[in-house]
């Protein structure tokens, strides 16, 4: 029976998480709404949850004006978070599965070294220049995929710390009795039990690259086919502002920027960025908590 300590204390707890919830999903409700708006309707009245009128045209602008572009992007979008989320994984489960050894010949330097890159970096300029010049990344795939986003050290130092305290040694150990050999132990006994962390680490990396528009913006100069769904967007809204800047510049601008939905166009463009980790993400979000009170040992 609960005591009327906890009655208060499980009052207050929801009554926190329903206001956190609210602040998170009240924006969002209200950039979808906004982006429904007809354009006119918001500059004179401002965004509103009840719009005097509802129109699709900023989606149709988008997808009229380049619907090859944005659905080429998407793809982009799409084959660079998956790729960039198993090499993301692949990379971070083996090299914290190696620090979380206590055997490891000089583990602790390079735990410090993976560590030390938490605090500091080259700074954008040495990076650019290392990766166009080295490594040739410029206007390619690889631009998009390896900087800044490939692994990160704080990840590694997640899962190491989860190896060491979720993984049980006497596991291990009965494994390695049993004549598996470590690469045999990590795939079959220790990744099984860190479904949780490598699910979290999956989301972190693929909310990441879906996200990112920095590298399409430092790297990729000429090659804007190869533009992610961000990086797509972004040059729109810049191509919209410059319009819009340099109207008494342009003939027949007034005309054609009347045409322009700038308004709600923002507010859609940032809309069809984010729509689909809200349809993935309750399909990830199950396998947080499964498995995370699951005991490796019995007795």
């Amino acid at each position: 029976m609960k005591t009327r300590e906890d009655k208060i204390y499980n009052f207050f707890g929801h009554l926190i998480m329903t206001i956190l919830t609210l602040l998170a999903i009240i924006p969002i409700l209200l950039m979808f709404i906004s982006s429904m708006t007809d354009n006119s309707t918001l500059l004179q009245n401002g965004y509103s949850f009840f719009p005097k009128k509802w129109s699709f045209y900023a989606y149709e602008w988008i997808f009229s004006a380049s619907s090859s572009m944005v659905l080429k992007a998407f793809g982009m979008s799409i084959v660079l978070t998956v790729t960039g989320v198993v090499l993301n994984l692949m990379l971070t489960t083996c090299l914290a599965y190696g620090l979380s050894k206590k055997g490891l010949p000089g583990r602790n330097i390079l735990t410090f070294l993976v560590f030390f890159t938490m605090l500091f970096n080259g700074g954008l300029v040495p990076t650019y220049i290392n990766y166009t010049t080295l490594f040739h990344i410029k206007d390619t795939f690889w631009g998009l995929l390896v900087p800044s986003l490939l692994m990160s050290p704080f990840n590694v130092l997640l899962m190491k710390s989860y190896f060491v305290t979720g993984v049980p040694d006497e596991i291990l150990e009965a494994a390695y009795i049993d004549g598996a050999s470590e690469f045999q132990t990590m795939w079959k006994i220790a990744i099984p039990l860190s479904k949780p962390i490598i699910t979290t680490i999956a989301m972190f990396s693929g909310i990441a690259y879906w996200n990112d528009w920095n590298n399409g913006y430092i790297y990729l100069i000429k090659r804007t086919d190869l533009y992610s769904i961000q990086n797509l967007l972004n040059r729109m809204m810049q191509n919209i502002q410059a319009l819009t800047q340099n109207a008494s510049n342009v003939a027949n601008a007034g005309e054609g920027l009347a045409q322009i939905p700038a308004g709600t166009v923002r507010m859609a463009m940032a809309a069809l960025g984010i729509l689909p980790i809200i349809i993935v993400y309750p399909f990830i979000q199950k396998n947080f908590v499964k498995g995370i009170t699951l005991g490796g040992v019995k007795g």
